[in-house]
């Protein structure tokens, strides 16, 4: 269950009496994502989500990451929506760490995705892009190309426990991205981390994207690169072309692709690949005994890079 930090009664109270929502009525620990304390808070005027970041967010990046909300909801986008208190202030204290007060989002995230679902968060991910162009917002991806290799490095020496020949073939991997990874795609504010549990629905409608703290500025096509990942590959780690079809189709509709993007999409894949398999393999190898994150199977994602090494061009991810 994702709460590292207890929070009691009266110290919730507390902190809520400084927003115009009402007296608590009752509160519970959420059990998804890995980064982050999260509760839904109910109160006398509603539900909402109260988040307590964790010591692996810098603090400095909090004020992005929730005028990046503010924005997106401003532009239409149906996103968590950091409340103001008395003060005008999102980002408060509580039991010694920066917390927030966030709007509900209504809606479930869909275990496995089907095409009308990965056509739906193809059109949002779009609309999102274009929403956020004129955001003022700076943060640098820290989970880019030149940052995967330290967090290997790190771990390297045991990969071969999970697989023999895995250390060998992930440090050629690794020297090939580097050599020729694309430095001259559009670039805008990216979500980053958009897998399925960070994307709401109601029946086949998206209701509402969540988690936005990987957000950062890079290129526009990564982030559709990290959703081909999370999204169109099947439980076997075969890859589903019909949904990856609908996906980019629908993206591209609404924001048109580049040449370049289009030309770069196949390694931009195996980057986003790479990047997930490194931080799982990480967290794998480095998991204390008894936690309650369990941590997720690195190897499912050095099956994908395989797959995308295979790749010759966006047309075979079903790109028009």
């Amino acid at each position: 269950m994702a709460v590292y930090t207890e929070v009691a009664d009266e110290d919730l109270a507390a902190f809520l009496a400084r927003y115009d929502v009402g007296a608590l009525l009752s509160f519970k620990g959420i059990a998804e994502g890995v980064e982050n304390t999260n509760f839904l808070v109910h109160t006398e005027t509603g539900s909402y989500i109260l988040t307590l970041y964790e010591r692996r967010v810098d603090p400095a990046d909090l004020p992005f990451f929730l005028g990046l909300m503010e924005h997106l909801s401003e532009k239409g986008i149906t996103c968590p929506l950091p409340l103001q208190d008395r003060d005008g202030e999102t980002l408060g204290r509580l039991c010694g760490r920066p917390a927030a007060l966030l709007t509900f989002i209504e809606g479930v995230w869909v275990r496995r995705p089907q095409v009308e679902h990965c056509r739906a968060l193809g059109t949002s991910l779009a609309a999102m892009h274009k929403a956020a162009m004129d955001y003022s917002g700076e943060r640098k991806n820290g989970l880019s190309v030149n940052d995967w290799r330290p967090i290997f490095a790190a771990v390297a020496d045991r990969a071969d426990t999970l697989q023999a020949g895995l250390a060998a073939e992930m440090e050629a991997e690794l020297t090939f991205l580097e050599a020729n990874w694309p430095g001259d795609l559009p670039q805008g504010v990216i979500h980053a981390d958009l897998f399925p549990d960070n994307v709401f629905f109601i029946g086949s409608r998206l209701s509402g994207l969540i988690d936005f703290y990987f957000a950062c500025r890079d290129s526009l096509a990564y982030d559709i690169a990290v959703c081909l990942n999370a999204w169109c590959f099947e439980a076997d780690m075969s890859f589903n072309a019909t949904k990856a079809r609908a996906m980019l189709n629908a993206y591209a509709a609404r924001r048109a692709l580049t040449t370049a993007e289009f030309d770069a999409l196949p390694l931009l894949a195996r980057g986003a690949a790479m990047r997930f398999f490194v931080t799982r393999l990480y967290d794998w190898l480095n998991h204390p005994p008894g936690a309650f994150v369990r941590p997720k199977d690195p190897l499912e994602y050095a099956k994908r890079i395989r797959f995308h090494r295979s790749v010759r061009t966006a047309t075979e991810y079903g790109l028009d």
